[in-house]
């Protein structure tokens, strides 16, 4: 049993070594675009569901760049701000499904082509969606969601969404970002979002180690229907969310056992309908239903995985016609060991980066402001309202 664990725990450390400096470089990106972006600016973008509307969305939703939890909490407070609902929702699937950190760790542990069939299943998705509410989401049950969600109902991102730590001020964006004040607001967007999303990533990287480590893979190749083709790329697709939803881990978390998913068997389509499903696993449902009401939540909920599964096959259409689907059995999933080699200088070089912003962060208030993160009713608007007067301490 000591050596199944330790087996387990060798295969998540060396996954989470791989994507380490990956993080880092996407999260200090992310943070630098919230610091230039200020949020209302972006409900008033969103007003309506127009399609120059949802092209907005998903752009502002890609540069915010949120953990899934963070990400839902963010598209309730900008439907409240004004956003149309199914602008908010468009946000929401962007910022946790297109973003570039997502992208440069499917690169790393499964392959360019996963990278780049997130960001053309991405798009359909969202297609698929919009249309799918413009044909299903009367006013009425718009407006009882929206009374709903002003009900104050905290969740556990509700701070964090709640914050806008963007600069303003004369200048250029360069300068502004270069500035002492322009350094900290980026730490602590910084710090915030590694809070928000740390314990889904290592939650991912652990049941991916155990998956990867205890599964035999006579299990995969009959849940998989390994062997028949056809039959494997109709099912992959469906069983891809299934397996998400029960995971209980975020967007960035899902992708070692992704990994873990594609050496198993799993169609090409189904890796991708898997990777978008993270907005759809129990805890996120019940999120929904306390922000939006059940009649609401059951809507979003199969109107996401049907548009999950159809972005699936048309990836793997898409992909297989153009033959850039890979060979099965080639992600990495923690068998190789640390070496000297460009990922662990990149590894020490981002690290060195991140100390220097945590301790920035710690040096200019941030330990206070982290507190706030829980979202405690009436915190939030507090802790939001306050950091738009004063901003992060110089």
């Amino acid at each position: 049993m000591l050596g199944w664990v330790l087996d387990a725990l060798r295969m998540a450390g060396m996954m989470a070594w791989q994507i380490c400096w990956s993080l880092i470089l996407g999260f200090l990106l992310a943070s630098i675009v919230q610091a230039v972006v200020r949020r209302e600016q972006v409900s008033r973008l969103l007003g309506d569901d127009h399609p120059g509307t949802l092209v907005k969305a998903t752009g502002l939703g890609v540069a915010s760049s949120s953990c899934s939890y963070a990400a839902v909490a963010l598209a309730r407070s900008l439907f409240r701000k004004g956003a149309s609902f199914t602008a908010a929702m468009v946000f929401e699937i962007a910022s946790t499904n297109l973003v570039v950190e997502l992208g440069i760790i499917l690169a790393l542990l499964l392959g360019w082509q996963f990278t780049l069939a997130e960001f053309v299943g991405g798009p359909i998705i969202i297609v698929l969606v919009a249309l799918a509410f413009r044909i299903m989401l009367r006013d009425r049950l718009i407006r009882a969601a929206r009374t709903q969600a002003d009900k104050g109902i905290a969740g556990s991102m509700e701070g964090h969404a709640g914050m806008d730590m963007s600069i303003t001020g004369d200048g250029t964006v360069w300068s502004r970002l270069a500035s002492r004040r322009g350094v900290t607001s980026v730490s602590h967007i910084f710090v915030m979002e590694w809070a928000a999303v740390v314990r889904d990533i290592l939650i991912g990287l652990l049941i991916a180690g155990a998956v990867a480590a205890w599964v035999p893979e006579t299990f995969w190749a009959h849940l998989f229907l390994n062997g028949h083709p056809v039959l494997s790329a109709i099912w992959g697709p469906i069983i891809g969310p299934i397996i998400a939803i029960a995971s209980f881990v975020c967007s960035i978390g899902n992708v070692p056992l992704a990994a873990v998913l594609w050496n198993g068997g799993i169609s090409f389509g189904g890796v991708v309908s898997f990777l978008f499903a993270d907005l759809l696993i129990l805890p996120i449902l019940a999120i929904y239903r306390k922000y939006y009401g059940w009649a609401m939540t059951l809507r979003i909920t199969g109107i996401f995985y049907a548009c999950m599964v159809l972005a699936g096959y048309a990836v793997e259409i898409i992909f297989q016609r153009a033959h850039l689907v890979p060979d099965a059995g080639h992600a990495f999933t923690g068998d190789a060991g640390i070496s000297w080699n460009y990922t662990t200088w990149l590894n020490i070089a981002f690290l060195i980066l991140a100390a220097l912003l945590c301790t920035r962060f710690v040096r200019t208030g941030g330990i206070s402001m982290l507190h706030m993160i829980g979202g405690n009713p009436g915190t939030s608007d507090a802790a939001a309202t306050s950091h738009r007067h004063r901003g992060p301490t110089d």
